[in-house]
C-alpha cells in the first residue's frame, strides 16, 4: 500500500477563513507523510526499528525552538509535532507489515536517510512551523477540528487515486494536534 500525494496546487485560498486556511498545513503535512514510506524502505534494508526516540526528541526540539522565535508556545509546537511523527510511524509500521505478508518490499535504489530524508524532512518541519504561525488565529477558534478534518477530507478526495484509508488516517493523525486547547472543540 503506498501512500500517493498528489503535485497539484490545492486551495491556495489563504485569504478565505475556516476550512481553506488550512490547506497549507495539510498539504506540507501529507507531503511529510508521503517520505514514511522511504522512511520504511529504509528502515526494511537496514533491519532499524521504527522507534528512535534520539531522533524524534531532536525533531521536537528543534521544532519548539523555531516555533518559539516565531511566537508559538512550546507546547502547542510539541504536541503538533508528536501527532506528526506518530502519524509517519503508524505508516511505517503498517507498510513493513504489509511487506512481512508479502514476503519483500517494493524494488527501490538504496535510500539515504541521514543524508536525504532526514534534510528534506527538517525542511518540511521549517514549512510546518511557518504554516502554524500563519493558522494561530484560526486554530483556536471553535470550528478547528471540524475544519481541519474537512480540510483533510478535501485533500484525499482532491490529490488519491482511490481512497487510501491509511493516508487518510496518518493525516488524521498529523493533523490531530493542529487545534488549540482551551476551546471545546468536539462537535459542530
Amino acid at each position: 500500500m503506498a501512500i500517493v500525494v498528489g503535485t497539484m496546487a490545492w486551495g491556495a485560498a489563504s485569504g478565505q477563513s475556516g476550512v481553506g486556511q488550512f490547506d497549507p498545513l495539510v498539504r506540507t503535512s501529507a507531503r511529510r507523510l508521503a517520505i514514511a514510506e522511504q522512511v520504511a524502505l529504509s528502515k526494511w534494508d537496514s533491519g532499524a526499528a521504527v522507534e528512535d526516540a534520539t531522533r524524534e526528541a531532536q525533531v521536537i526540539q528543534g521544532a519548539v525552538t523555531a516555533g518559539e522565535a516565531r511566537g508559538i508556545d512550546a507546547a502547542s509546537v510539541t504536541k503538533f509535532f508528536r501527532a506528526q511523527i506518530e502519524a509517519n510511524k503508524v505508516v511505517q509500521y503498517s507498510l513493513l507489515a504489509e511487506w512481512r505478508r508479502q514476503g519483500s518490499a517494493p524494488s527501490h535504489a538504496p535510500i539515504n536517510l541521514a543524508g536525504v530524508i532526514r534534510p528534506e524532512l527538517d525542511q518540511l518541519q521549517a514549512e510546518l512551523v511557518a504554516e502554524l504561525v500563519d493558522t494561530k488565529e484560526i486554530r483556536s477558534g471553535a470550528r478547528c477540528r471540524i475544519e481541519v478534518a474537512t480540510a483533510v477530507g478535501k485533500y484525499v478526495a482532491a490529490h488519491l487515486n482511490e481512497r487510501s484509508t491509511l493516508t487518510e488516517i496518518g493525516l488524521d493523525r498529523a493533523l490531530s494536534e493542529s487545534c488549540a486547547d482551551s476551546v471545546s472543540q468536539t462537535s459542530k
